[in-house]
């Protein structure tokens, strides 16, 4: 880590300065992301961390407790139409972080809760 920032210091191309160190901020977690060995299995937590530019990059995720607005339109036992929104509170657990931009993407809140709300609500609609 010493060289990293040496060569940083030294170093008077800007693009390389600012690619040599990464600052996390409170509540976000990155992933990296290594050309040569893929999606490394570690979560970078906060505070400074150095990366091999061109080679290493890192993929941020905000890790605090969210609110998300789902509207849903469904049916009720007598066939009338209903309109819901649910608010859910959502957050990713850290140590899968890897596993979560691996099989879901950076986006993975897009492709998780609407889903998911849309059958909870819908059924507990149906059975009031």
């Amino acid at each position: 880590m010493k060289i990293a920032v040496e060569d940083s210091k030294r170093c008077n191309i800007p693009a390389v300065r600012k690619r040599l160190k990464t600052i996390m901020d409170a509540g976000h977690r990155a992933v990296i992301f290594d050309r040569f060995v893929g999606v490394k299995q570690v979560v970078v937590g906060e505070g400074t961390h150095f990366f091999i530019p061109w080679v290493q990059k890192p993929i941020m995720f905000d890790i605090k407790t969210r609110p998300r607005n789902v509207p849903v339109v469904t049916g009720s036992k007598d066939l009338q139409t209903v309109n819901i929104t649910l608010r859910v509170l959502f957050r990713p657990i850290g140590d899968q972080l890897p596993r979560i931009y691996t099989t879901l993407g950076i986006d993975y809140e897009d492709r998780v809760l609407p889903s998911i709300t849309n059958e909870v609500l819908k059924a507990v609609v149906v059975s009031k």
